[in-house]
Protein backbone atom coordinates (compact mmCIF):
# COMPACT_ATOMS: atom_id res chain seq x y z
CA UNK A 1 0.00 0.00 0.00
CA UNK A 2 1.53 3.11 -1.02
CA UNK A 3 -0.17 6.61 0.34
CA UNK A 4 0.66 9.74 -2.07
CA UNK A 5 0.52 13.25 -0.82
CA UNK A 6 -3.23 13.74 -1.88
CA UNK A 7 -4.11 10.42 -0.06
CA UNK A 8 -1.89 12.24 2.68
CA UNK A 9 -3.50 15.27 3.19
CA UNK A 10 -7.17 14.02 3.19
CA UNK A 11 -5.90 11.97 5.97
CA UNK A 12 -4.55 14.99 8.25
CA UNK A 13 -7.81 16.75 6.92
CA UNK A 14 -9.97 14.43 8.62
CA UNK A 15 -7.93 14.41 11.75
CA UNK A 16 -8.17 17.78 12.36
CA UNK A 17 -12.04 17.97 11.83
CA UNK A 18 -12.09 14.83 14.14
CA UNK A 19 -10.27 16.01 16.93
CA UNK A 20 -9.65 19.97 16.74
CA UNK A 21 -6.08 21.64 16.11
CA UNK A 22 -5.52 21.36 20.33
CA UNK A 23 -5.75 17.51 20.63
CA UNK A 24 -3.54 16.58 17.35
CA UNK A 25 -0.53 17.28 19.05
CA UNK A 26 -1.49 14.97 22.19
CA UNK A 27 -1.93 12.20 19.52
CA UNK A 28 1.06 12.45 17.43
CA UNK A 29 3.25 12.77 20.51
CA UNK A 30 1.37 9.64 21.53
CA UNK A 31 1.58 7.69 18.37
CA UNK A 32 5.42 9.35 18.53
CA UNK A 33 5.71 7.45 21.89
CA UNK A 34 4.28 4.25 20.58
CA UNK A 35 5.91 3.62 17.73
CA UNK A 36 9.21 3.79 19.23
CA UNK A 37 8.01 1.37 22.22
CA UNK A 38 7.02 -1.37 19.20
CA UNK A 39 9.95 -0.66 17.38
CA UNK A 40 12.76 -1.30 21.00
CA UNK A 41 10.35 -4.35 21.42
CA UNK A 42 10.85 -5.64 18.20
CA UNK A 43 14.61 -5.14 18.03
CA UNK A 44 14.87 -6.80 21.45
CA UNK A 45 12.78 -9.80 20.59
CA UNK A 46 15.54 -9.32 17.17
CA UNK A 47 18.31 -9.45 19.37
CA UNK A 48 17.62 -12.06 21.52
CA UNK A 49 16.65 -14.58 18.63
CA UNK A 50 19.90 -13.93 17.32
CA UNK A 51 21.73 -14.34 20.47
CA UNK A 52 19.24 -17.66 21.20
CA UNK A 53 20.45 -18.88 17.60
CA UNK A 54 23.85 -17.94 17.68
CA UNK A 55 23.79 -20.60 20.98
CA UNK A 56 22.05 -23.72 19.17
CA UNK A 57 24.63 -23.83 16.69
CA UNK A 58 27.23 -26.51 16.74
CA UNK A 59 31.30 -24.72 16.39
CA UNK A 60 32.89 -25.52 13.84
CA UNK A 61 35.86 -28.02 14.37
CA UNK A 62 39.08 -26.57 13.55
CA UNK A 63 40.50 -27.25 10.12
CA UNK A 64 43.03 -30.62 10.43
CA UNK A 65 46.76 -29.41 8.40
CA UNK A 66 47.42 -32.00 5.82
CA UNK A 67 51.17 -32.85 5.72
CA UNK A 68 52.64 -33.01 2.27
CA UNK A 69 54.24 -36.13 1.21
CA UNK A 70 57.87 -36.58 0.35
CA UNK A 71 58.61 -36.92 -2.81
CA UNK A 72 61.55 -39.04 -3.72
Amino acid sequence: MNLGMPEILIILLVALLLFGPKKLPELGRGLGQSIREFRKGAQNIREEFEQATSLNEPSKPAPVAKAEEPKA
